[in-house]
């Protein structure tokens, strides 16, 4: 058995280059190529990190032994590249979303199924020690049943965001705004804790972006296979940022949050995780007092890593020994698929004005 396994990358912009510093530090993977329409852009990422550039997945997996693939290009190509590289024969690590229809991820999820390959989408922020102790405490039945959840994002995107890469900001080619682009890591942690998606009910707005065609805002209720219900709450429009959170309450009662994000919005390439993830809602009986603590190893412990990549790493060696070693998935395919049908959910809902139902 090799002891690492070849990566390629699919994409050269700035959360690919994030992906490429994380595979750096990665014990069991090495990025060897990377593949992309733009040769210039592409031969000078591959310069940049040492890498072979070729023209496709195919050529990589030809000319430099691939195994599995990082994609990293703008949304609406996700499907298409990771249909594409599981077709070649690739296990396959998608950026969020997985897919911006349930269709499209249940037809990934069928397509690497069939191939016996892995399929899985970044959901960095489940190694953020404050979201694991979220599942532990769920997994420790702490807080009884999962039973109702508050999703909050009130963030902030400028003009110079929405024009620093040409298919931001319209549904042709990002296909469309808060929901798909930065809503997706919380709605990921919402499902982690409370389960499949059975129903969504949503409205989306454009508050202040009069130069984006997409949504800027939104708001949805959930309903969840378990019985539980969430309450979304998500928006680019508060100047310059205030904060996410995940907020989850039991059926005995307790309660256990995260401010997965404060002040100022992490973006790829042009800034860095300004206010390290905490507990800020903790009520499970003989643990209140835990939680002061917790952040104060939270904080030490972010001042000593790079956020913008450590955790793409980590999720990265959990994929590479998956394939290694045939373990589970920390994140398949079908938690891609539960995040896909919130998006597509909300976006349907706001057409139709009716709820969603899966």
């Amino acid at each position: 058995m090799h002891n690492k396994v070849r990566f390629g990358i699919i994409g050269y912009g700035k959360v690919a280059a994030l992906h490429a510093k994380a595979l750096e530090t990665t014990e069991h993977a090495e990025l060897v190529s990377v593949s992309g329409h733009r040769q210039e852009r592409r031969d000078a990422f591959a310069h940049q990190w040492g890498l072979n550039s070729r023209n496709s997945v195919e050529e990589m997996i030809k000319e430099d032994g691939i195994q599995a693939v990082v994609i990293a290009t703008p949304h609406l190509q996700h499907y298409s590249d990771a249909f594409l590289a599981l077709n070649a024969g690739c296990h396959v690590l998608v950026e969020k979303p997985l897919a911006l229809s349930v269709a499209e991820a249940e037809t990934l999820i069928i397509e690497a199924n069939k191939r016996n390959l892995l399929l899985s989408v970044i959901a960095q922020r489940r190694w953020y020690p404050s979201c694991k102790r979220i599942r532990h405490a769920i997994d420790e039945g702490y807080l009884g049943t999962p039973a109702l959840a508050q999703l909050t994002i009130l963030g902030w995107r400028d003009e110079a965001y929405y024009s620093s890469d040409p298919w931001r900001g319209s549904w042709e080619h990002e296909g469309g705004g808060v929901i798909v682009n930065q809503a997706p890591h919380q709605f990921d942690l919402l499902c982690w804790y409370m389960g499949e998606v059975a129903e969504v009910y949503g409205r989306w707005a454009n508050i202040n972006h009069p130069y984006i065609e997409v949504d800027d805002s939104a708001v949805a209720t959930v309903l969840f296979k378990s019985g539980g219900l969430a309450s979304i709450f998500v928006s680019n429009s508060q100047r310059p940022g205030i904060y996410a959170k995940v907020h989850i309450h039991g059926s005995s009662g307790a309660s256990a949050g995260v401010q997965t994000d404060g002040g100022a919005m992490f973006i790829a390439g042009r800034s860095s995780v300004l206010e390290a993830p905490y507990n800020d809602i903790w009520t499970i009986p003989g643990q209140e007092e835990c939680r002061a603590q917790w952040q104060k190893e939270d904080e030490e412990f972010f001042s000593h890593i790079d956020a913008t990549w450590y955790f793409f790493a980590q999720q990265e060696e959990d994929f590479a020994r998956a394939i290694l070693e045939g373990q589970a998935l920390s994140v398949s395919g079908s938690d891609g698929l539960q995040v896909a049908r919130i998006i597509e959910g909300i976006y349907r809902s706001n057409k139709k004005g009716v709820p969603v139902k899966y």
